[in-house]
């Protein structure tokens, strides 16, 4: 005979059933079980922020970087010391990441320019124009093993005129995707058709690259990656259903982890969605960290999140 629950045990598991529902929305649930595991539950580790971007998770130092925009300063963050000033000002900083030697990357708004910061501390600009004018607002930032240096330049950082409308001070005629060399200095537009290129991500072995598009088209496109740099292809890999894509990664066995309006997204290396990862402010970028590298730190409008996943991060 089954023993009848206690009122209050029914009441634990309604609410844990409860919590769970609001936490995850599920489209796959045996292939998103792979990626976060059953009892994992979002965490808001920092709040009282502005607006927060481009986190990058420096485990040589077992803390993670990322930026304020508007406090214009990049933020540093440890479970021992809590969120502290990694660097003020930061030229509006919005994404980071690292090169092959640990330096960071960060793309500079107001700065218009990727810069690095050198083992010394000594910020200096890597690219901040093609073809003899300004860049717009480099955004978001990855390195190949290479060495080639790939960014996004939309144009969210420039000042709109309340009058025309118009974006003030923008050169170039488009906002494109680029590849930089910082062996020749050479800065190729590899991609124009973007409306606002944001986001971009390698696969685990660096033949295609995800590019998030988050104008009018809400979505990811993805490229064949030839030996010279170059790109091919482009077409649509998925589409954002809410809100848009900001920040992507691509996780060790290839599927692609998108920021979106409610959350984060998962999907699968063939597009399928796997299922979200429902946060209580929307994110703009995300990253795997953490001491084993299956922490994902989220950074959402005023507030920085994480919660433990069962996969790591691709290399790149």
């Amino acid at each position: 005979m089954q023993t009848p629950l206690l009122p209050s045990l029914v009441l634990a598991i309604a609410s844990t059933a409860a919590l769970h529902a609001q936490a995850f929305h599920l489209d796959v649930p045996a292939e998103f079980a792979r990626c976060v595991p059953a009892g994992a539950t979002v965490k808001k580790v920092a709040g009282d922020m502005g607006f927060i971007e481009g986190p990058v998770w420096i485990a040589s130092d077992g803390h993670l970087v990322f930026s304020d925009i508007p406090g214009n300063e990049l933020k540093r963050w440890s479970a021992k010391e809590g969120v502290t000033t990694f660097r003020k000002p930061s030229a509006n900083a919005n994404g980071n990441t690292l090169d092959a030697a640990g330096r960071l990357l960060t793309c500079e708004h107001t700065g218009r320019r990727v810069a690095v910061q050198e083992k010394d501390g000594t910020v200096r600009t890597i690219v901040d124009a093609f073809e003899g004018r300004k860049l717009n607002s480099p955004n978001d930032v990855v390195v190949h093993s290479d060495g080639s240096i790939w960014f996004t330049d939309p144009e969210y950082g420039l000042k709109t005129n309340p009058t025309t409308k118009q974006r003030e001070g923008k050169e170039q005629p488009g906002n494109y995707v680029y590849r930089h060399d910082p062996k020749s200095g050479r800065t190729t537009a590899v991609v124009k058709d973007f409306v606002q290129p944001n986001g971009l991500a390698f696969s685990p072995d660096e033949k295609k690259l995800y590019i998030a598009d988050s104008g009018a088209p809400r979505h990811i496109r993805i490229f064949d990656v030839a030996a010279d740099g170059t790109l091919s292809g482009g077409r649509v890999f998925c589409t954002i259903d809410q809100g848009g894509p900001d920040g992507i990664r691509v996780d060790r066995d290839g599927r692609v982890w998108s920021s979106a309006g409610d959350g984060v997204h998962i999907f699968a290396a063939d597009g399928r969605r796997l299922g979200k990862i429902l946060t209580p402010e929307g994110p703009a970028n995300l990253c795997f960290g953490g001491a084993d590298g299956r922490t994902l730190f989220m950074t959402a409008r005023k507030s920085l999140y994480s919660i433990q996943v069962s996969v790591t991060g691709a290399a790149r």
